[in-house]
């Protein structure tokens, strides 16, 4: 019965965690992205009372 036999699995085991561990992080976080979010001031705008014509 091979599916008991640890040894290729065990082997495989470690190297999916080695790729998932090392190489898609390090591909992920090279991802660049084309529009970088700018931040906005903390300054509350200043508000302005409305004149009705009408009052």
């Amino acid at each position: 019965m091979p599916q008991l036999n640890p040894t290729p699995w065990l082997a495989i085991l470690v190297f999916t965690w080695l790729v998932f561990l090392i190489i898609i992080p390090t591909k992920v976080m090279a991802h660049a992205y084309p529009n970088e979010p700018t931040t906005q001031s903390t300054e509350k705008p200043k508000k302005e009372a409305w004149t009705w014509s009408w009052y």
